[in-house]
C-alpha cells in the first residue's frame, strides 16, 4: 500500500469514527505502528487532523474528506460512470460541470471524446473549427486539466476557492452562471435520498450546483452507489429536477425502482 493510499484510508477512518488509535489503525492497514505515527504526524503538519497521545482526532464535529484524498475511492466505478456519461453528451453541447472526483472523471472522458475517440451524437455546425464541447465549470482542477485541450472551450466562473474541493463559490460564481445557458449540467453529489433529492456537504457549493440545474436543459447526476440513500447537510434540488442518474451496478434494485418512479432515467454501469 502506497503512502497516498494509506493517507486516504486513514482519513476515511477518521471521517467515520472521529478519532484514530495508532495500534488499531496499524492493524486495519496491516502496517507497523511506527508507519502510522509518521503518517499521522505528516497529516497533522498539513492541518488534516489533530495529533493526540496514541492517535489523532478530526478537526471539529463535521469532517469533509478533501478532494485530493478521495480520488482513489471507487476509482474504477467512477471511470465507468464517466465513460457512460460521455456517450450521453452530443458534440457541440455546452456542458456544466461542478466539482468532485466523479465529474473530474467525466471531464477526462469528454477530453478523450474531443480527441477523436468517437461516441455520442453530433450537433449540426457550419464551422468545422468549432470546439467539440464547451465546458462551463466552477472547479479549478477540471479547468486546469481541460485547458490544454484545444478542442474544448473552457469557461471558468469567478469566485472564492474552497480548498477542500477546488470549487469556486460566492457572488462572482453566481454572476457568471446567470449569464450562460447550458445544454446539460453534470453534477457530482454527496447524497441521494428518495424524499429529499440530491445533496452535498456545504451550503455554498449546494447553491452553485442548484444554479447549474436551473441554467441547463438537461441534468445528469453522477455518483457511485455508496452515495445512494445517504443524506448530506445541504440540499441541491429535488428528484423532479433530475433527468438522468448514472451510477454503478451495485445500486440496490429498490432504490432504482424509486428513482424510476420519480421520472429519472437510471443508467447502471
Amino acid at each position: 500500500m502506497s503512502k497516498h493510499e494509506r493517507w486516504s484510508r486513514l482519513l476515511e477512518l477518521l471521517a467515520a469514527e472521529g478519532r484514530l488509535d495508532v495500534e488499531d489503525a496499524a492493524t486495519t492497514l496491516a502496517v507497523s505502528p511506527a508507519t502510522i505515527r509518521r503518517d499521522l504526524d505528516e497529516l497533522a503538519d498539513q492541518h488534516m487532523l489533530v495529533r493526540t497521545r496514541g492517535g489523532a482526532i478530526a478537526h471539529g464535529v463535521s469532517y469533509e474528506l478533501p478532494l485530493r484524498y478521495k480520488s482513489s475511492r471507487h476509482a474504477s466505478e467512477k471511470q465507468r460512470i464517466a465513460a457512460a456519461v460521455a456517450e450521453l453528451i452530443c458534440e457541440g453541447d455546452v456542458v456544466g460541470l461542478n466539482g468532485g472526483t466523479t465529474t473530474t472523471e467525466v471531464a477526462r472522458a469528454l477530453a478523450l471524446r474531443a480527441g477523436g475517440s468517437g461516441g455520442g451524437g453530433r450537433r449540426e455546425s457550419s464551422d468545422a473549427s468549432a470546439p467539440s464541447f464547451t465546458v462551463v465549470t466552477n472547479a479549478l482542477n477540471i479547468a486546469g486539466e481541460l485547458a490544454v485541450r484545444p478542442q474544448i472551450k473552457i469557461v471558468v466562473t469567478g469566485g472564492v476557492v474552497r480548498p477542500q474541493t477546488y470549487e469556486l463559490v460566492g457572488p462572482l460564481t453566481v454572476g457568471v452562471l446567470n449569464e450562460v445557458v447550458l445544454d446539460v449540467a453534470v453534477l457530482g453529489v454527496d447524497g441521494v435520498d428518495p424524499q429529499l433529492g440530491v445533496m452535498t456537504h456545504q451550503e455554498d457549493e449546494a447553491s452553485i450546483s442548484r444554479l447549474f440545474t436551473e441554467r441547463a436543459r438537461r441534468v445528469i447526476v453522477v455518483t457511485d452507489s455508496s452515495k445512494m440513500g445517504r443524506r448530506a447537510f445541504a440540499r441541491i434540488c429535488g428528484l423532479d429536477r433530475i433527468d438522468v442518474l448514472v451510477t454503478d451496478s451495485a445500486l440496490p434494485s429498490d432504490m432504482a425502482a424509486r428513482l424510476t418512479e420519480a421520472g429519472i432515467k437510471v443508467h447502471t454501469v
